[in-house]
């Protein structure tokens, strides 16, 4: 009968973590990052002293680099945005099925979690401190109800169940 609730466990952590890496490669394939710029060749054999033509393609590489880092922030803020509203549903999803196949539902829900921390560090990755600081709310606000309505509102209707 352990062996069940063990097997059970690892399912749940298993279905999370497959969840989150569902939505993180979907993201990914559906929606491409920005090309990252090619290193020149021509200042691999740098000496020195750079030519003129080299001095020319390393600053023609550096605005690439520079564009690149500007497509890579609204980038990572559009993938954040994505990954929280799929957190979210996945969160309403687990909940909507709670009370039906917990270990699954619990799987779901961690998943669900796993994403929500995935779209919050993408959300890092913009470095606007005003938009962290919206993600991590979203976070928290989704974490607490979430806490609440599976730990304290769902206890508290099975409580109501018994007596009755």
């Amino acid at each position: 009968m352990e062996d069940n609730k063990v097997l059970k466990l690892v399912y749940t952590f298993f279905v999370g973590i497959l969840l989150a890496t569902f939505i993180g490669v979907g993201i990914n394939t559906f929606y491409e990052p920005p090309q990252y710029p090619e290193y020149p060749s021509a200042l691999n054999a740098v000496g020195e002293k750079m030519t003129a033509e080299q001095t020319a393609i390393m600053n023609q590489y550096d605005s690439d680099m520079a564009d690149y880092n500007d497509k890579m922030v609204v980038y990572n803020r559009i993938v954040s945005i994505i990954a929280l509203a799929f957190a979210v549903v996945i969160l309403a999803v687990s909940i909507a099925f709670e009370n039906r196949i917990k270990f699954l539902s619990d799987g779901v829900m961690l998943g669900g979690l796993f994403t929500l921390i995935y779209g919050i560090g993408r959300g890092f990755a913009t470095d606007d401190s005003k938009y962290i600081f919206v993600t991590v709310t979203v976070g928290l606000a989704v974490v607490i109800y979430l806490g609440y309505h599976r730990f304290v509102s769902g206890h508290a209707q099975k409580s109501d169940a018994k007596t009755k």
